[in-house]
Formats: C-alpha cells, structure tokens, sequence
C-alpha cells in the first residue's frame, strides 16, 4: 500500500491517478485487510483530494462484487440511491417501484443504514422502522418478495460483507470517500438497466462513463433531489441518457408535461417517507408527491423501452396509481415479506 499512496498522495497537482490493475491491487489490499486502518484513511483521503478516477472506481466495484453473494432477478431496473440518505426530499423511487413493477418493469432497490456526510435516511432504515425484516437471514423472504411482486430490495452491506468491514473506518472519517459512488454502481442482481443519481454536475459524465463500463445496456443519470436517482417537479432536472455505448443529455421539464407542482418543506423521517410512499400509492397524498412518483415512473419505463415515449411512460404510470394497481403490487410484496399493510404502519408506534 506504501507505493500506491506514494502515487495518489502527492496533494492536488502532484498526485497521479491509478492504472485499473493498481486501484484493483489497492481494493484487494483494502477488502483482505492487508492494508492498516491508516493506509485505507489516508488512501481514502488522498483520493478524496485528488477525486478518484473512472478506472480507480470500477476497479473497487469489481473487487467489491467478488464478494458479494450473487442474485439473480432478469430485466430489472436498478434505482441506486444515496447511501448518505435524504433529509429534505421524498424518497418517490420507493412507491415508483411498485408503479413500475405494475407496469411489467421489475426493480432492483438497494441500500444500507446511514452513513456520513449528510446522514439521512435510508431506504433500509425506512423498512427496517417498519418492521420489514432486512438483515442476512432474511435474504429468502425478500427474494420471495421479489418473485411475487417484482420488487427486489437487496440490503447491500448484508449481502457483501467486506463493505460492511468499512463502515467503522467510514464513520470515523465522517466525509464523502470513493465507497459513496462503489456501493451505489455495484448492482446486485447484474440488471441492465439502471437509474443513479449525482450531486455535483461536475461528475455527470464520469457517472456515464462508469455505466457504460460496468455493462449497464441502457440508463439514466440525473442531478436528482439531495444527488439521488429522484427528479424534482419544482423544476427542469438535466440528465444523461445512457444507451447504444454511448450518452446524450436531455433535460426534463415537468411544466411541459403538466407535472410542475410546487414541493412542500418538510422535515422528512423514516415514518413520514413510508406514510407519504403509502398515501401516493393509496391515492391520498399531496399532488406533488404523486406527480413525482408519475414523473420518476414515467421516465424509467421510457428509459428501458416499456414505453414508446416519456409522455407514453407518465400515462402508463398515472394509470398504475389510478387503477390501484401499483397498491396491489405493494400489499403483494408486503405480504410476501411477512406483513401486512396494518402491521407495518403500526410498527413504529409499538
């Protein structure tokens, strides 16, 4: 490890980016336990400094899969969400799953407890306050889940236990390192498609790039809500259209598509986002969190060829909500999961 900081720790003009072979050297030393808490705190930070190039992250991906339990859930759309969480946004890719497993899309969810800097919520812990069960031994309930609604949740650290090795050095660091953007492109069931988002535009093409090289056929980067895979409907979000090996960008603009609704501010908690998810699907929510739940489906199902356009895609979801056919995907998976709508919105007042 010693020669390989020597090469990224030269500060911010010395520093030289790694060759694929010795980022997967780096990663190898790091996922072994080879290399010192101190090597991997100070790689982290130097790479940091240095931002980490597109070889360096798809070499800590291959490495990270290698010790990932495989799954296997075909032409599914996998929505890579912040593992830092969200704190200010609704977190509308959860009741668009369902929405878009109605319309013959399955998805691929992913996710881990918080993690730093923004220490938000997650999609794990907002199942996990509600009582569905997301630790290892549960792997075949949620696998059953998925076979019976077409909704696949992966809780990723449980399923690769070398990430899970990271996490105390990770909290202790308390900054954004490279294992934000290696856990969210790691895809666990190898779905083609694939729905991620970015904070900083600066990255918007680097993202592109990665999907391209980890063998996603077709994809969607967008500057989503707090850098998730989510577009706003308060505004135009810019996004990168991945497909053919190669990427064009596309603005969306929910004023075009009479979607454009103002957002409320909201302090958002693991209850309040499983409530509000609930509400859209239930056809009780604010208008603007169902309309984003119809743009964010829309758009998917356009983006994987289940819809002939991006207009064709809002239809196709707004009639999955309004038929009520998302809701029985998601009593589906419920159950599936071992509950019931009852229990699970009960679960946190117990």
């Amino acid at each position: 490890m010693f020669e390989l900081l020597k090469e990224v720790g030269r500060g911010k003009r010395g520093a030289k980016d790694l060759e694929y072979e010795q980022a997967v050297q780096a990663a190898e030393m790091f996922r072994d336990g080879t290399a010192t808490p101190a090597q991997m705190g100070a790689f982290l930070m130097a790479e940091r400094i240095k931002m980490e190039s597109a070889d360096e992250i798809v070499a800590f991906v291959d490495v990270y899969r290698e010790t990932a339990a495989s799954l296997s859930f075909p032409n599914s759309i996998d929505c890579a969400g912040p593992y830092d969480g969200r704190r200010a946004s609704f977190m509308a890719t959860f009741p668009s799953a369902f929405v878009l497993a109605a319309c013959g899309l399955p998805v691929t969810l992913h996710s881990s407890p918080s993690l730093p800097p923004k220490w938000g919520n997650t999609l794990y812990d907002v199942l996990q306050v509600k009582g569905i069960a997301v630790h290892r031994s549960a792997s075949e309930r949620l696998q059953f889940a998925a076979a019976q609604s077409g909704v696949m949740f992966v809780p990723t650290e449980e399923r690769c236990p070398a990430l899970q090795k990271m996490r105390p050095l990770r909290l202790e660091i308390g900054v954004r390192t490279l294992f934000n953007t290696v856990e969210k492109l790691m895809r666990p069931t190898d779905a083609p498609y694939m729905a991620v988002g970015v904070y900083h535009g600066t990255v918007f093409e680097k993202v592109a790039q990665l999907l391209l090289r980890l063998g996603v056929e077709k994809g969607i980067v967008v500057q989503g809500m707090e850098g998730s895979e989510d577009v706003t409907v308060a505004k135009p979000t810019r996004a990168l259209i991945v497909e053919n090996g190669d990427f064009h960008s596309f603005l969306i603009d929910p004023a075009s598509l009479d979607l454009q609704t103002d957002v409320p501010e909201t302090s958002w908690t693991p209850e309040l986002q499983w409530q509000t998810a609930e509400a859209v699907l239930q056809g009780e929510a604010d208008p603007a969190y169902r309309n984003m739940v119809i743009l964010n489906s829309g758009l998917r199902l356009w983006v994987t060829r289940n819809a002939g356009s991006l207009e064709d895609g809002i239809s196709l979801a707004r009639q999955a909500l309004d038929e009520k056919l998302a809701l029985n995907k998601f009593h589906q998976w419920l159950s599936a999961c071992g509950q019931t709508s009852a229990q699970a919105s009960a679960s946190s007042e117990s």
